[in-house]
């Protein structure tokens, strides 16, 4: 197998009848996929999604793809094409059309309805084409053909990318449930016709890779739902992702059944479930569907409510009613049904979350005591399948960690494909497909982007460090005035701290060291306020390292006095 590497160059300048790859997100991580492909001077993006922040990331909303690879190039660019509407596929393109507004959007019906009402917040207007499964198209060099995947949102779409150099199939998220609840299974024959005209490099969702045998059907989590609602005696609240058309149908269907009404929670869960409801991907009985105004006046035991955070989000709908900062309170007979799997990351936060509610007296549902959800990604029979029938000249894992691209690229080499035509690459390698073979030639530089608020791209990683430090560590400062014809501190230095933990007079210790320090170094010709500043804090690191074993932010201030 190819192992990315630090030490990769810039690649060489492309051959003419070379097609590029390079994933700008996704590869090492899960969100974020980005790929791009290149061709006689042509780029086609595949997904322009987001990552959500980790605890090690305080105050971040949102993490993008680095679009420096590609910035330089927006004119060359076919369009985007959308293999479905998830966040992690779908979030960050608004934030690519805000450097060209005109770049062509291509997915399905939903998918594009979906980035549609994005856009629309952001104050978009997108240039969109429909798609549908069986179809093909032209886009300058790249021939496209879209094929049919199940995955847990209508409407996901594989897409065969054939040019000159050889024909690529990247899957986008999928699995193979053989009993979906919309029918529409992954369309496996033309997988197969693809794999008999020829596939040069299958591009391959990896998410999975680590868990054997097949995924449980959507269908076997009903019965639980059924069960849990059923025998609860409040209200339910159910959370899950604004995406999941699927999972919201079913707890429709079981809250149906069971003579009780459903409220959506939550600004994209309303939006995302209102456009599914009106392009017929969403059935709710008639007289089902109440407003949140109604939630207070009926019975809890005849409510079920639909809302955002299966993540632990700050901001989402559950945390904030976990943290008594909603409307809605919970009471001693309520239901909390977590219907997700735990994005990796996000485990504290969820934890966090669970435990709050279970103090406030709910009972807690998720996937950990219960069969409320099963994943949207193939497992690895589902992939020793998929090798088997398209028979790949290649092959390179995508959208995971790097121990899930490491177990599909295992899983390849089990079917017979050659080691070395297994590219296990990371965001920025370079891949060149040419004359049916894939190979590394280099990388170019792909970090994190930031948005904090209407700020993107402005948080670094030194700022994100400062943030740590504050966060864990305290602050400090310290003022002190000096005459530099004395080479006497004339006023201070006075300490002040927040969230250090202390009494500030805890202090008054160090006082005399950082006098000390500043008239000497003044003594020893050290006039700029700025080296001055240095010594206190050096001074000040060092004592409070020493003694308290902490490193808090220190913010010195010298004058001239």
């Amino acid at each position: 197998m190819t192992h990315a590497h630090p030490e990769l160059g810039e690649p060489p300048v492309l051959d003419r009848g070379t097609t590029r790859i390079v994933a700008l997100g996704g590869l090492g991580e899960i969100g974020r996929n980005m790929t791009v492909f290149e061709h006689d001077g042509r780029l086609l993006i595949v997904d322009c999604g987001v990552l959500f922040p980790e605890e090690s990331q305080p105050g971040v909303d949102l993490i993008l793809p680095d679009f420096d690879y590609i910035r330089t190039r927006l004119n060359d660019i076919e369009a985007i094409v959308l293999t479905h509407g998830h966040e992690d596929h779908i979030g960050a393109v608004p934030y690519l059309l805000r450097e060209r507004q005109d770049i062509p959007i291509i997915g399905s019906q939903l998918t594009l309805a979906f980035i549609e009402g994005k856009l629309k917040e952001h104050r978009i207007k997108a240039h969109t084409r429909v798609v549908a499964e069986g179809q093909t198209t032209q886009l300058g060099p790249f021939d496209l053909e879209f094929v049919a995947v199940n995955h847990s949102i209508p409407d996901a779409l594989a897409v065969a990318i054939t040019t000159p150099a050889g024909r690529m199939l990247i899957t986008g998220d999928f699995k193979m449930d053989q009993l979906p609840l919309d029918g529409r299974v992954t369309d496996l024959n033309a997988f197969a016709r693809l794999g008999d005209l020829g596939v040069d490099l299958f591009l391959v969702d990896s998410t999975n890779a680590e868990v054997p045998g097949f995924v449980t059907s959507e269908r076997d989590i009903i019965p639980v739902l059924d069960s849990v609602i059923g025998k609860a005696r409040g209200r339910v609240i159910v959370a899950s992702f604004a995406s999941h058309v699927h999972r919201v149908q079913q707890i429709i269907d079981v809250a149906t059944s069971h003579g009780r009404k459903v409220a959506f929670v939550g600004r994209s869960m309303v939006r995302n479930m209102q456009t599914a409801r009106e392009l017929g991907y969403l059935t709710i009985p008639e007289g089902t569907l109440i407003s949140n105004d109604e939630i207070a006046i009926r019975p809890d035991d005849e409510a079920v409510l639909i809302c955002t955070g299966s993540q632990g989000e700050p901001m989402a709908v559950l945390s904030r009613i976990a943290n008594r900062d909603h409307a809605i309170q919970i009471g001693d007979d309520d239901t909390i049904i977590l219907a997700s799997s735990l994005i990796p990351g996000n485990e504290n936060a969820v934890n966090r979350v669970i435990n709050e509610l279970t103090r406030q007296g709910a009972r807690i549902v998720h996937k950990g005591n219960a069969l409320v959800h099963v994943s949207g990604h193939a497992a690895a029979g589902e992939l020793l399948y998929c090798y088997n029938i398209v028979k790949p000249k290649n092959v390179m894992p995508i959208h995971g960690e790097w121990r899930h691209l490491s177990a599909n690229a295992a899983l390849a080499v089990k079917t017979g494909i050659h080691p070395d035509r297994v590219i296990l690459a990371g965001d920025g390698v370079v891949v060149d497909l040419v004359d049916g073979k894939a190979h590394i030639v280099g990388a170019v530089p792909c970090g994190y982007v930031y948005v904090d608020g209407s700020s993107v791209g402005d948080v670094t990683e030194t700022l994100l460090k400062d943030r740590r430090i504050l966060g864990e560590e305290g602050f400090i400062s310290v003022v002190a005035a000096v005459d530099l014809t004395t080479c006497k501190v004339i006023a201070g230095p006075e300490v002040h701290a927040r969230g250090f933990g202390e009494d500030e007079s805890v202090f008054n210790d160090v006082l005399p060291l950082i006098q000390t320090a500043l008239e000497n170094a003044l003594k020893d010709g050290v006039t700029s306020t700025h080296q001055l500043s240095q010594v206190v804090r050096r001074t000040t690191g060092k004592w409070v390292g020493d003694k308290h074993r902490r490193r808090p932010m220190i913010v010195p201030v010298v004058i001239e006095g």
